[in-house]
C-alpha cells in the first residue's frame, strides 16, 4: 500500500494557500493516490453509517459532507491534467481509475446504512431548525442517493452498478477518442497560393506549426486557431471544403476512433439507468433537477425562440447566398462557404474584421481590462504569483485579494492550444469553496482554460473579438467561483442547476461591445493608439451581425441533444440519420449526409450537459434580461453590481436559482430583452396574468 511519505498527493501540501506543488507530481503517484483515497473515504463513511448514535444533521449530512477529502484533492488535480495537460499515459490512468471510481461511488450511494440514517434526518426536516442552505443540503444529499439507486432491490442495486461503471468507461473512451483524432489530421502545404486570403499572422503560425515537425511550407490541424481563420479567409474553395469536411466527419467514418457504437452505447445506457430509477427517459431523470423542470419546459423556450429567429435566419443565409452569387460563387452557399462570405459581407456592411481588430486585442491588453472590469464591478484585484507552481510552463498564477485587501482565491490561467489539450474553452476547479467552522473561509483555486491565438516569432498574442467574448464568458465562471461565499462545497461557486450555471459567465460577454469597457484598455500594439471610436461604434453595430442564424445553430444543438435523451426504447439505427432528422427543423444550410456532430459533441457525451444542453440559450435569456438593468443603471455600476454578486455570484447553489434571481431582478425573467439585444422583433405582451412560477414564465 502507497502511504503518504512515498505519495506527494497524500501529504499535506506545504505550499503558498495550499496549492498544488505540481513539480512533485509524478504520472505513477496518481493511481496508488486514487486507490488510497478511497480507502480513506470509505472508512470515513463507515463511521458515519455505524454511528451507534441517532442520526442528525451534524452527525450524518455535514459528516458525509466532510468526508473524502483526500479523493477530492486527487480527482481536483488528475481529471483538470486530463482535460489541459494529457498523454497517453494519463489517457491510460483515467481508463484504469474510471471503473474504481464508479465503484466506489455505487458503494457508497447504494450502502443501505448510510442511506437508512440519511433518509431519517430527512424525514425529520420539518422539525429541524435549518437555514436555508442546510435545507437545500439535506434535500441534495437525500436526492443524490434516491436518484442514484439508493431505494432499489439489491438486484437492481447491482444492475446499476454496472449501468454506471459502463457509462463512465463509454464517455471516457469518447473523449479520448476525439481527441485522438483531432489531433490525427493535418495538411502539409508547399504551394503558398492554396493560402491567398488567408491573413498573414495565421500564415505565419502555419509555417510555425510546420517547422515545429521538421518539415517545410505550411501545416494545418484542426484546432480553433487554424479552422477557424482557414474557413473565414480562405480564397481557395477546395481548401475550405476539405478542412471544414475532417472537421464535420471525425469519429464518423471507421477507424479507431469511430465514436457510432459508443453514442448509441451511451444514449442506450443513460435510457437504461434512468428507467431503473423509474424514469421514460433521461431526460425526464435530469431535468428534475434544472429550471427548465421537464422537457416541456426545454421545448417550450427551444420553440418560442425558433419561432422567433429561424425565419430571420433564413432570411439571412438568402441574403448571403446572393451576396456571395453577386461577388463569385457558383451553384449554392454551402456550409464551408459560411464563414468566408459572411466575412466579407461584414466587412463590406461595417467596414470591420477581426484582422483589423486583432492589433488592438493583445493578449495582456485584454487581461489587463478584463481584470480590471471585476475590480471595477466587485473592488477585487489580481496579483501575478509566481511562489504558486503551476503544471504547464505556459499558466500563470494570480492571488486574488477582495476589496478589503484579504485573499480571495488562486486563479490559473491557460491560454493557448497544445496537443496535450482538448479544444474549446472552460473554467474548472482545483479546490472548491467551503467554511469550516463558523469562521475559518477555505477560499477555491480557479483555473481557466482556452485555446487562444498564439504568438508568433513576431507578433505577441492577438486575439478575435470573438476570443475577447471567450474569456469574457470563462472568466464569468471564474468570478461564481471565486466570490462564493457558501458554507458547503457541494453547493459552492458553480455547482448549480445546469441551465443557471451560464449565467455569470454570459453575462459577462456583453461588456465585449460596450464602449465604456473597450475604451479602457483597448490599444494598438505596436503604436499605443486607443482604439478608434469609430471602430468601436462599428463594433456595437455588428454585435447582432448574423444573429438571428447563429442563435438557430444553437437551437439546432439543443433540440439534438433533447432528440438523443428522450428516447424510451434502445436504440439502434444509423446516427447520422438520426442526427440529421432531430436538426430538421433549424436546417438553414445545405446539409451533408456524411458528416456528423454527434460523435465529436463532447458537451453532452462526455461532459456534464446531457439533456441539458439547451441551458445555453436559457441562461441567455437571464443574461441579456440581467445585463438590461445595467444598461439602465450604468454598466458599472456598483449598487447593481453589489447585488448581482451577493444574490447570484456568492449563493452558488446553496437556494434555488428561480429564487435567487427573482431577488436579484425584482420579478421573472422573459425573453424580450435578448429579442431586443440580437435586433428581433419582440411580440406584443399577451393579456393574460402572468403567472408567479419562473418555471412556468419559461
Amino acid at each position: 500500500m502507497t502511504t503518504s511519505a512515498q505519495n506527494p498527493l497524500l501529504e499535506p501540501f506545504n505550499t503558498p494557500h495550499g496549492t498544488y506543488p505540481f513539480s512533485q507530481i509524478r504520472h505513477e503517484h496518481f493511481l496508488p493516490a486514487f486507490k488510497e483515497a478511497m480507502r480513506l473515504h470509505q472508512e470515513e463513511i463507515d463511521s458515519i453509517a455505524n454511528n451507534p448514535a441517532a442520526p442528525t444533521f451534524q452527525n450524518t449530512i455535514e459528516a458525509y459532507e466532510a468526508s473524502g477529502h483526500a479523493l477530492n484533492v486527487v480527482e481536483g488535480i488528475f481529471f483538470n491534467l486530463t482535460e489541459s495537460d494529457s498523454d497517453d499515459e494519463v489517457q491510460q490512468i483515467e481508463l484504469e481509475v474510471s471503473p474504481l471510481l464508479s465503484e466506489h461511488s455505487n458503494a457508497i450511494r447504494l450502502n443501505h446504512k448510510l442511506f437508512a440514517r440519511i433518509r431519517t434526518v430527512y424525514q425529520q426536516r420539518k422539525k429541524l431548525k435549518l437555514t436555508t442552505e442546510q435545507q437545500t443540503l439535506l434535500k441534495k444529499i437525500y436526492d443524490s442517493f434516491a436518484d442514484n439507486g439508493a431505494n432499489l432491490s439489491d438486484a437492481d442495486k447491482q444492475k446499476y452498478r454496472e449501468l454506471t461503471t459502463r457509462l463512465s468507461d463509454l464517455c471516457i473512451r469518447y473523449g479520448q477518442n476525439v481527441l485522438k483524432e483531432t489531433n490525427s489530421w493535418q495538411k502539409h502545404i508547399t504551394d503558398s497560393a492554396l493560402l491567398a486570403g488567408i491573413p498573414q499572422n495565421t500564415i505565419t503560425l502555419l509555417r510555425e506549426q510546420a517547422q515545429a515537425k521538421g518539415l517545410d511550407g505550411w501545416l494545418l490541424n484542426l484546432k480553433p486557431t487554424t479552422y477557424v481563420p482557414v474557413l473565414k479567409y480562405a480564397d481557395n474553395r477546395d481548401l475550405r471544403h476539405e478542412i471544414w469536411y475532417a472537421y464535420s466527419t471525425r469519429c464518423c467514418h471507421g477507424g479507431d476512433y469511430d465514436n457510432r457504437q459508443i453514442v448509441k452505447d451511451i444514449v442506450n445506457t443513460r435510457m437504461a439507468i434512468a428507467q431503473l430509477l423509474g424514469n421514460e427517459n433521461y431526460a425526464q431523470y435530469v431535468l428534475k433537477k434544472r429550471m427548465a423542470g421537464n422537457s416541456k419546459g426545454v421545448y417550450g423556450l427551444l420553440d418560442k425562440l425558433r419561432e422567433a429567429y429561424y425565419p430571420v435566419a433564413k432570411a439571412e443565409y438568402e441574403e448571403l447566398q446572393e451576396y456571395a452569387r453577386d461577388l463569385d460563387l457558383e451553384g449554392t452557399l454551402q456550409p464551408w462557404d459560411w464563414s468566408y462570405y459572411s466575412e466579407k459581407l461584414k466587412k463590406q456592411r461595417y467596414d470591420i474584421s477581426d484582422e483589423i481588430l486583432r492589433p488592438y486585442f493583445e493578449l495582456s491588453r485584454v487581461k489587463k481590462g478584463i481584470f480590471g472590469l471585476a475590480e471595477q464591478l466587485y473592488g477585487i484585484h489580481f496579483e501575478p504569483a509566481p511562489d504558486i507552481e503551476v503544471y504547464h510552463p505556459e499558466v500563470e498564477a494570480f492571488r486574488v485579494m477582495d476589496e478589503k485587501g484579504k485573499f480571495l482565491a488562486v486563479l490559473y490561467t491557460d491560454f493557448h492550444p497544445r496537443d496535450s489539450k482538448r479544444g474549446g474553452a472552460w473554467m474548472s476547479e482545483f479546490k472548491g469553496q467551503w467554511k469550516v467552522g463558523k469562521k475559518e473561509d477555505s477560499r477555491p483555486h480557479v483555473v481557466i482554460v482556452m485555446n487562444f491565438t498564439r504568438p508568433t516569432a513576431n507578433t505577441p498574442a492577438l486575439l478575435t473579438l470573438d476570443e475577447v467574448t471567450t474569456f469574457l464568458h470563462e472568466f464569468g465562471h471564474s468570478l461564481h467561483g471565486m466570490l462564493s461565499r457558501c458554507r458547503y462545497e457541494t453547493l459552492s461557486g458553480t455547482n448549480v442547476y445546469r441551465d443557471f450555471v451560464e449565467l455569470p459567465s454570459q453575462f459577462m460577454e456583453n461588456y465585449a461591445f460596450e464602449k465604456q469597457f473597450i475604451d479602457q484598455w483597448a490599444e494598438h500594439y505596436q503604436t499605443g493608439e486607443k482604439l478608434p471610436e469609430e471602430l468601436i461604434r462599428k463594433i456595437r453595430e455588428a454585435s447582432n451581425y448574423h444573429a438571428a442564424y447563429a442563435c438557430d445553430r444553437q437551437l439546432s444543438f439543443g433540440y439534438l441533444d433533447m432528440a438523443w435523451h428522450t428516447l424510451t426504447t434502445p436504440f439502434d439505427g444509423d446516427v447520422i440519420q438520426f442526427e440529421k432528422q432531430a436538426m430538421l427543423s433549424t436546417d438553414v444550410l445545405p446539409t451533408d449526409p456524411t458528416t456528423c456532430m454527434s460523435t465529436t459533441f463532447n458537451h453532452i457525451f462526455s461532459g456534464g450537459y446531457a439533456a441539458g444542453y439547451y441551458g445555453y440559450k436559457w441562461a441567455e435569456v437571464l443574461d441579456a434580461d440581467a445585463f438590461s438593468v445595467f444598461q439602465e443603471k450604468g454598466l458599472f455600476n456598483k449598487s447593481v453590481a453589489r447585488k448581482f454578486r451577493t444574490r447570484i455570484l456568492e449563493k452558488g447553489g446553496s437556494e434555488n436559482p428561480a429564487t435567487l434571481y427573482r431577488d436579484f431582478r425584482g420579478q421573472d425573467f422573459t425573453i424580450d430583452a435578448m429579442l431586443r439585444r440580437d435586433g428581433i422583433k419582440v411580440p406584443p405582451k399577451p393579456a393574460a396574468k402572468r403567472p408567479h412560477s419562473a418555471a412556468q414564465a419559461k
